[in-house]
């Protein structure tokens, strides 16, 4: 069984402020916001949401499938995803664009200022879903507008079940477009935010939404993730993190959880617990893609964060 990891394939550049932002931006200026961050610490980094997903789904030893559109500058990411054992097959390179790039601006509290530039990213319309790969299920991460949706009618024309994770993309979408691409996914996953935002546009509330789909995960932060399925709602805990170092890409990582779940049919409890502990060891190492672990290293962390044998 494979996964197809459909989403930004990206080049992030990602800063770090030593200092909160609140304590540079006054509330009644924002109308003539002009504000410089100085930032000592910068680093490059692989990323994007396909990317970062597809990286932690093979740590977990799965071979997922990247379903993206890059740019003439792709060549080092390609090589770095060889070098990981990931496979490009899916990954269709335009040569009159750059590849997505991704500015990230992170203070002490967390709060980050993101600035991307899509690039090639908002021609994966151009990259329709494989029907001769294999693919047992997807995931619709962020992307291109136009991707995303027919992605999503691919996948359900196909009858192969997927997680729709809008993510940086949900302001893109209005309450009809969300509600459709609710009705055509198996699962849906937001963090607390967009759960707020989606329940606005779409005038219903999470059980409302819940009912639409086998499952609907909302993550919590520090506090955790609920996962709305059967009528009920499950309260998944967060993992304990050792050293917290960098917050970006740790819903990536809570997602390849979830579809590693999906893939080894465990239940939504076990599934939870996986993508929290795979989203705390994210944080404990900067960048998106730095982290590495075996399987028996995960097992042994999993018991003693849940007290369980995974």
């Amino acid at each position: 069984m494979t996964a197809l990891i459909c989403g930004s394939m990206a080049y992030d550049t990602i800063m770090v402020f030593p200092d909160q932002f609140k304590n540079h931006i006054l509330p009644d200026k924002v109308h003539i916001l002009n504000v410089s961050f100085l930032v000592p610490h910068l680093r490059r980094e692989y990323g994007g949401c396909a990317g970062n997903i597809a990286y932690n789904l093979h740590l977990l030893q799965e071979d997922p499938l990247i379903l993206a559109t890059v740019g003439h500058d792709f060549e080092p990411y390609a090589q770095w995803l060889s070098q990981q054992g990931l496979s490009a097959q899916c990954i269709k390179i335009l040569d009159d664009h750059y590849t997505a790039q991704a500015y990230i601006t992170t203070d002490i509290n967390d709060n980050q200022i993101t600035a991307f530039h899509p690039g090639a990213m908002s021609y994966s319309h151009e990259n329709p879903v494989p029907a001769d790969l294999g693919v047992s299920i997807g995931i619709i991460a962020p992307d291109g507008k136009q991707g995303m949706q027919e992605h999503a009618a691919q996948f359900a024309a196909l009858n192969i079940p997927f997680i729709f994770d809008p993510g940086q993309g949900l302001p893109m979408l209005n309450g009809e477009e969300l509600l459709h691409f609710i009705e055509l996914a198996d699962y849906a996953a937001f963090n607390d935010y967009e759960s707020a935002l989606v329940q606005e546009r779409t005038g219903q509330s999470l059980e409302q939404l819940a009912a639409r789909v086998k499952a609907l995960i909302v993550t919590l932060g520090g506090q955790g993730s609920h996962i709305y399925t059967g009528g009920r709602r499950i309260d998944i805990p967060a993992a304990p993190i050792r050293h917290p170092a960098d917050p970006t890409g740790c819903g990536d990582a809570y997602r390849a959880g979830l579809l590693y779940g999906l893939l080894n049919q465990h239940d939504w409890e076990t599934t939870g617990r996986i993508a929290s502990l795979l989203g705390a060891i994210k944080i404990e190492h900067p960048g998106t893609q730095n982290h590495h672990f075996s399987m028996h290293e995960f097992k042994q962390r999993y018991h003693a964060a849940f007290g369980a044998i995974l």
